[in-house]
């Protein structure tokens, strides 16, 4: 059966379909011998290469999904080639994986990877209101103001952020539970509001929690994937 070429890399565990659109508008990704269009769909017995890499159906490992504690100074690439500090070589997995999402090279804490393109697709989708939790320390003492004002919403990117649970926890530290995941958008609303992030840790992703050091990873365990599956199970794979 013909399978959309992104839906096939994300299917082998190469990529995910975002990712595999990105690697097809580089040229990157060729269909025996010629480089394919978003839309053009694998057949039986096509030859599939990404870099001049062979990839094939047979490639494909068993699911692999991994909680890791991501330091500061570490960037949520795949790219080896173009930014040393990457996630892949800091991590040295022996079978390829890749980060579902990203926390960006200041802020640390819980980053899911994996090399089940499915279950990136159904995490990343905004309109599947997901929760993921953070600790955040600013630069000033916040008060009810700030806290009601990042609750309901802060215009950033020229849109107004949704509603969201906000708790301080100390003078300049709070907790925030995003449902979204806008570009920076912690520093952003931050910023909007005259503060400026000192640290910021996501300490948990739906269902799970960051429970491992810094540096270093644990599998899911059967009970998260059971649960994280439920979860999933009525939210969408397609882009917004």
């Amino acid at each position: 059966m013909a399978t959309r070429i992104n839906k096939y890399l994300s299917e082998v565990g190469y990529c995910s379909r975002r990712v595999a659109d990105r690697l097809i508008e580089e040229g990157k990704v060729v269909i025996n011998g010629k480089i394919p269009e978003k839309g053009t769909k694998v057949e039986e017995g096509d030859q599939v290469k990404v870099d001049g890499q062979r990839i094939e159906k047979s490639t494909k490992q068993k699911n692999i999904y991994l909680a890791f504690n991501k330091p500061v100074g570490i960037v949520c690439t795949t790219d080896r080639r173009v930014e040393h500090d990457n996630i892949i070589d800091f991590i040295k997995y022996p079978t390829r994986i890749f980060p579902i999402g990203r926390l960006d090279k200041p802020s640390e804490g819980l980053i899911f990877l994996t090399n089940d393109g499915d279950i990136v697709n159904k995490i990343l989708r905004a309109r599947n209101n997901h929760e993921k939790e953070y600790i955040v320390s600013v630069n000033r003492p916040i008060n009810r103001d700030f806290i009601q004002s990042m609750s309901n919403g802060v215009e950033i990117l020229e849109t107004i952020t949704k509603n969201c649970f906000v708790k301080q926890l100390g003078a300049k530290k709070f907790k925030i539970i995003l449902t979204q995941g806008l570009n920076r958008q912690i520093r952003r609303m931050c910023e909007s509001l005259g503060y400026r992030v000192e640290s910021l840790k996501r300490v948990r992703i739906m269902n799970i929690k960051l429970d491992v050091p810094i540096g270093k990873y644990r599998e899911f365990t059967k009970e998260e994937l059971l649960e994280l599956n439920g979860l999933l199970e009525n939210s969408s794979k397609t882009f917004d």
